[in-house]
């Protein structure tokens, strides 16, 4: 099946035009391994291939671009807006559907949450998510592997997560970068649910 509206030859042209070296090299390797994460947990792989082609779209618009295209078209938490490396997400969304014409929601959901993720995201959404931070191209390799190692595991994708999300937050304190609650709340919930499994 077809996810989006143009072809995909189409898509990496416009991609090669809009991102800058790193992150087009970023987005097919997020392709590639969103298709692999796809085939293990028996998802659709085109569809997390297309997700994962578009993830970052909107990635290298500025943050002035980004604010007046959410002020405009989009309804973003406030808490969402805290930090500028985040803001791309959801207009990633917006220009997969708007100028890739994709319906999916699943797809569109994907993107639009693959930065900060969501309380109970679908299997879909996690792989999305992890392979935006596992893609063999761009990202540190021992974490990478370690990550695999995690996603072997009983429960591997939310304890992959979690990994993820604990990273995710000392690197924010470390860098003194405010951290929206919404990070908080999935990450104590992925610790309750780890604890819940390991008892």
């Amino acid at each position: 099946m077809v996810y989006t509206r143009i072809s995909e030859k189409d898509i990496l042209s416009w991609l090669k035009e809009n991102l800058s070296e790193e992150r087009y090299s970023h987005s097919l390797g997020t392709a590639e391994c969103a298709k692999d994460l796809a085939k293990k947990y028996n998802l659709d792989e085109e569809k997390a291939y297309t997700a994962g082609l578009l993830h970052d779209c909107a990635k290298c618009f500025t943050n002035e671009k980004l604010k007046e295209i959410i002020d405009k078209n989009l309804h973003v938490e406030e808490c969402e807006m805290l930090n500028y490396k985040t803001l791309h997400a959801p207009v990633s969304a917006y220009i997969a559907e708007k100028d890739f014409g994709v319906t999916d929601n699943e797809i569109l959901s994907a993107i639009r949450w693959h930065t900060l993720g969501k309380l109970n995201m679908t299997e879909f959404e996690k792989i999305i998510f992890l392979a935006d931070k596992i893609e063999p191209n761009t990202r540190d390799e021992k974490y990478r592997k370690e990550i695999l190692e995690v996603l072997k595991e009983n429960n591997g994708l939310n304890l992959a997560l979690l990994r993820c999300y604990k990273e995710t937050i000392k690197s924010l304190a470390k860098r003194e970068l405010k951290i929206c609650f919404t990070t908080i709340d999935i990450y104590n919930h992925l610790l309750d649910l780890k604890n819940v499994s390991d008892t």
